[in-house]
């Protein structure tokens, strides 16, 4: 895999690293071809308990790579057309399903610039903890350009029709207080303290129980477009599914025995 994305797993914690940190981690196609590449390994690699996305240097990711961007300026309209079409679908879109269909949990780790993509990226992991020097912003109005990687998806069911039409006509940056009290991230720490805070919350999710938390996302993930009636069945299967887990006897025997229970995951 190229240097722009790395990917290292210690003991069930992966840290997926956006590597461009000269250019604030911005998005190139190369990038785009590597983190798609990334998240595959990570999502198939049974060691994998949980995934940490986290951008190298001071900044998560400013979004995509305008200088590769303007490469295409000479194409002609219709040609434009096609390239960035076939660009999205050939590696954003799959980036964002894999990154939703992951049975392990996801943080992203923010410091500093999270904008466009990095902004789609951050609201497509599972839960986001922000250093107090973190900035946001939608980013796409600013060079006439609507959305991707799930912006659209995400923010609405986060924050409603009309703050999300706010966050991206306007595309204003707002800061990481701003980001808590919309609700787009978990938790905000100083800069200083952002890894420790990551760690403590990554080895708290090892310790849990795995079936259960994919059974979680599972749900969720769904319950946007499911009837009730359907949402309950799916509640009734998935939850019939973790009772007949290891991880349900240990935690009912170590709820009884009043210990700390040892959830494996298998």
């Amino acid at each position: 895999m190229a240097n722009t994305v790395l990917l290292q797993v210690n003991d069930g914690v992966a840290t997926l690293t956006l590597n461009r940190p000269e250019v604030l981690n911005t998005l190139s196609v190369e990038m785009m071809q590597d983190l798609a590449e990334a998240l595959s390994r990570a999502k198939s690699d049974e060691t994998v308990e949980v995934l940490v996305i986290e951008g190298a240097g001071d900044h998560f990711m400013a979004g995509g790579d305008i200088k590769d961007f303007e490469k295409h300026l000479g194409l002609s309209a219709p040609a434009r057309l096609a390239t960035f079409k076939a660009m999205i679908e050939h590696h954003i879109n799959p980036t964002v399903t894999t990154l939703q269909g992951m049975h392990q949990p996801v943080i992203a780790k923010v410091r500093g610039a999270c904008a466009g993509f990095g902004l789609s990226l951050m609201l497509g992991c599972d839960l986001a903890i922000a250093a107090d020097n973190a900035k946001f912003t939608a980013a796409y109005a600013n060079i006439g350009l609507p959305a991707d990687g799930g912006m659209s998806y995400f923010l609405p069911r986060m924050i409603g029709r009309r703050q999300t039409l706010e966050l991206l006509m306007l595309a204003d940056r707002f800061d990481a207080a701003e980001a808590r009290r919309l609700g787009l991230v978990t938790q905000v720490v100083p800069a200083a303290d952002l890894d420790d805070a990551v760690d403590r919350l990554s080895r708290r999710l090892k310790r849990g129980a795995r079936h259960a938390y994919g059974e979680i996302k599972r749900l969720v993930n769904a319950s946007f477009d499911a009837p009730l009636e359907t949402q309950l069945q799916s509640e009734a299967e998935a939850f019939a599914r973790c009772a007949a887990s290891d991880d349900f006897a240990e935690g009912v025997r170590a709820f009884l025995g009043k210990r700390t229970p040892e959830f494996r995951g298998r």
